[in-house]
């Protein structure tokens, strides 16, 4: 894991440096706001330690323009100040977490790992949420369906019906289960409103080469 500091006190980035490093991560030192855009922006850093006291611009105004610059890496402010507005004014700009001088090197590798921890969830949670079979993709943060990349506009109860499909993949599932799961009501069970929305769904969806829901005979439809 590479981390970035920047900060100009010498007695405090050798410390945190030399701490860093025997727990085993990779430390890059910057002294100034400056130094940072002008020769570090290409690198991929897992986090940023950074002072808000620097020469020139200060660490704040550096946490604005790296958001404004589309880099969302992990942000961790250092600084003796310790006032409500100082604290606000990072988080609002930008910033991830703030901890104040002097502090114990337990509580910031803790507040690292967190740090850290957080990104790992939002990065699978992103992964978990686009899914894929073959020409077929589902956005579920945007609720989108794709076929080729092309959207498909689907209603929302052809939507649901879909994902309920889909989160039972490879398994059949009744007409009574579909009923109960995506409109929510016991039906009479000779409705034939499942068929209907089936239908929707492979008019929509399906194409000579992309088959996705099969009607088991007698029992119901399964995805795969």
């Amino acid at each position: 894991m590479q981390i970035l500091v920047v900060e100009d006190d010498k007695r405090i980035s050798d410390f945190l440096i030399k701490g860093l490093e025997e727990n085993g991560y990779l430390v890059t030192l910057c002294k100034s706001a400056e130094e940072v855009l002008q020769d570090f922006l290409s690198i991929q850093w897992d986090l940023i330690i950074c002072d808000i006291m620097l020469p020139g611009i200060d660490g704040i105004q550096l946490v604005q323009t790296l958001r404004f610059k589309k880099i969302f890496v992990p942000i961790l402010m250092l600084s003796a100040l310790n006032n409500v507005q100082d604290k606000v004014s990072a988080l609002d700009y930008g910033a991830d977490d703030y901890i104040t001088k002097p502090f114990h090197f337990d509580e910031l590798l803790s507040r690292i790992k967190a740090l850290t921890r957080r990104l790992n969830y939002k990065q699978e949670d992103e992964v978990s949420k686009i899914l894929i079979f073959n020409a077929l993709k589902i956005d579920l943060n945007q609720y989108k369906v794709f076929l080729n990349d092309v959207e498909v506009e689907l209603s929302p109860r052809e939507y649901k019906l879909l994902i309920y499909l889909i989160e039972n993949q490879n398994k059949t599932v009744s007409r009574i289960q579909i009923l109960n799961a995506v409109w929510g009501i016991n039906f009479n069970n000779h409705t034939n409103v499942v068929d209907v929305y089936i239908s929707y769904l492979r008019n929509k969806l399906e194409m000579k080469d992309y088959k996705f829901i099969y009607t088991v005979k007698g029992v119901g439809y399964m995805f795969k």
